[in-house]
């Protein structure tokens, strides 16, 4: 899904303080929008929006009915009747705060910005941003009277690095919205309250993901799950990972059929890899499509988790980049130990 956000305008601006309620921070509700200036507005516009990617998009979601979903009730009033942002942003802040009770969160600023000029699949469009400050940096400040120089100190917000934040643009409403995030601070499962519990969230499926997906589910399923259920050497696993990062280099879109014919071609094994790829998608609450266009992003940053290597106890590590043939196994009775013939060529 293409975003375009070059010419975005940020329109109006809420700003709250949510603290930590298991440490009875407590919270401030402001009363009144910011008043924002050209300055400042550009400022912002590069302190909530340079640090989305927008590979990985979400939806709003809910186990029993979307209605149910908070967040989601509160933007969908905003994006109905603009003018209503202060209400509804202090409603948004009232449930943050009753959410952030685990000691891994941190108080700090809480943003709700309205924005025009949005483009998705050009498609122009609304957005709402809710962000949050949570870490302060010191800063610099140097000041001149003409022959002399005094320098002071202080805290503020690194522009650069925004620790919270997601845009929902106004398109797809019924499915949830479309929704990108960032979680900067809690990297750890017990403190992911941004994405799980406050917003809840669901991965959009997209090529992006499908991609991702698909080739996570591969490397799992070639390294951990094929190793319990049939006799596989490790040069025979890493070819069958080079055979898979090669189909979706050359390929433009991925069919399974096609994928477990050119791949795997072995119909046992194939039919384990089905199984197997039900079983990813249950426990990891996804889905991933059978057939997709693949995503050459998605490709470029999965395949560095891909590589073919076969580790030899603590002394070397064999790339395998081509034809297993080339490389045979063996077992020597004198020393007891195992070992590997390698068969070129040309020595470079």
């Amino acid at each position: 899904m293409e975003i375009n956000n070059y010419d975005i305008n940020l329109d109006s601006l809420v700003i709250h303080w949510v603290g930590n309620k298991s440490n009875d921070d407590g919270i401030t509700i402001s009363k009144h929008k910011v008043e924002l200036t050209e300055n400042t507005s550009s400022i912002l516009l590069k302190y909530f929006i340079s640090s989305f990617k927008y590979d990985d998009l979400y939806k709003f979601h809910h186990t029993s009915n979307l209605e149910l979903n908070e967040v989601y009730n509160y933007v969908s009033n905003i994006f109905q009747n603009r003018s209503c942002i202060l209400e509804q942003s202090q409603l948004l802040a009232k449930f943050l705060y009753e959410l952030s009770t685990h000691p891994n969160i941190k108080s700090g600023e809480f943003y709700v910005a309205y924005f025009t000029n949005c483009e998705v699949e050009n498609i122009n469009t609304d957005a709402i941003g809710i962000f949050k400050s949570e870490n302060k940096e010191t800063f610099l400040e140097v000041y001149s009277d003409k022959e002399n120089f005094a320098i002071e100190c202080g805290k503020g917000i690194n522009i650069n690095k925004l620790d919270k934040g997601c845009l929902i643009y106004n398109i797809d409403k019924d499915n949830g919205y479309v929704v990108s995030v960032i979680d900067n601070t809690n990297k750890k499962n017990e403190a992911k309250y941004w994405i799980n519990s406050f917003l809840h969230l669901d991965k959009l499926s997209n090529d992006y993901h499908n991609t991702k997906a698909l080739l996570s589910l591969s490397k799992n399923f070639v390294t951990k799950q094929i190793p319990n259920e049939f006799e596989i050497s490790k040069v025979e696993q890493a070819e069958l990972l080079n055979n898979t990062v090669k189909y979706f280099k050359e390929n433009n879109s991925f069919t399974l059929e096609d994928f477990s014919k050119q791949v795997i071609g072995d119909q046992k094994i194939i039919d384990s890899f089905n199984k197997y790829k039900e079983s990813y998608e249950q426990k990891r609450e996804i889905s991933i499509e059978d057939n997709f266009e693949i995503s050459e992003n998605a490709v470029n940053k999965q395949v560095k988790g891909l590589k073919s290597v076969v580790k030899l106890d603590e002394n070397f590590h064999i790339y395998i980049h081509g034809d297993n043939q080339m490389i045979k196994r063996g077992y020597d009775n004198a020393s007891g130990l195992y070992y590997y013939q390698l068969f070129f060529k040309e020595e470079k």
